[in-house]
């Protein structure tokens, strides 16, 4: 079997760490890699360590942010009154695209998952319960709470324990439409 050399075995390893990438997949970012130019890689070098240096949680939503509030959450044209749920950053953008959806955020960093040891206190909820009392924004009564997790068995879970959390608030929780 053809075995690479240890530094290109290294970086094929480091890639296969991440999500979505296989063998194949981290083999072909390997050599792309070693196909660019000293000054390409260096850029995306920095990149990583300019991601990892900046890039913190928001401390009112959970969004990952390069300013602490977030700019969601320090926008003044938002509606307050409405709190969106997500499960990922990535999925506060697919919302916002839609450009209909002017409320606020948070974000839950995954869903609940008996079988991946994933439970409510690895989910970020602890300030989410603190974010529904006037007094911690700007005054304004939260309204409705939208739980716009994922339509899989995780999501859907993630959205009930959500749901009957609030419940006892008196505080609207509605499902994003699928």
């Amino acid at each position: 079997m053809l075995e690479y050399s240890e530094p290109v075995a290294k970086l094929i390893d480091e890639f296969k760490r991440l999500p979505g990438v296989g063998h194949k997949s981290a083999q072909r970012l390997a050599f792309y890699i070693l196909r660019r130019s000293a000054e390409d890689v260096e850029r995306f070098v920095d990149a990583l360590h300019e991601v990892k240096e900046k890039i913190v949680f928001c401390v009112v939503c959970n969004n990952m942010t390069d300013i602490n509030p977030c700019m969601y959450c320090t926008s003044t044209g938002r509606d307050r009154s409405q709190i969106c749920i997500v499960e990922e950053p990535y999925n506060l953008v697919a919302v916002e695209k839609t450009r209909s959806y002017k409320g606020l955020y948070h974000i839950l960093h995954g869903s609940l998952s008996p079988i991946r040891g994933v439970g409510p206190d690895e989910l970020m909820l602890a300030n989410l319960l603190p974010r529904l009392m006037p007094e911690n924004n700007d005054g304004v009564d939260v309204k409705e709470v939208i739980v716009a997790t994922n339509p899989t068995t995780e999501g859907e879970a993630t959205a009930n324990y959500i749901a009957r959390l609030l419940k006892p608030l008196g505080v609207r929780v509605t499902r994003i439409a699928m």
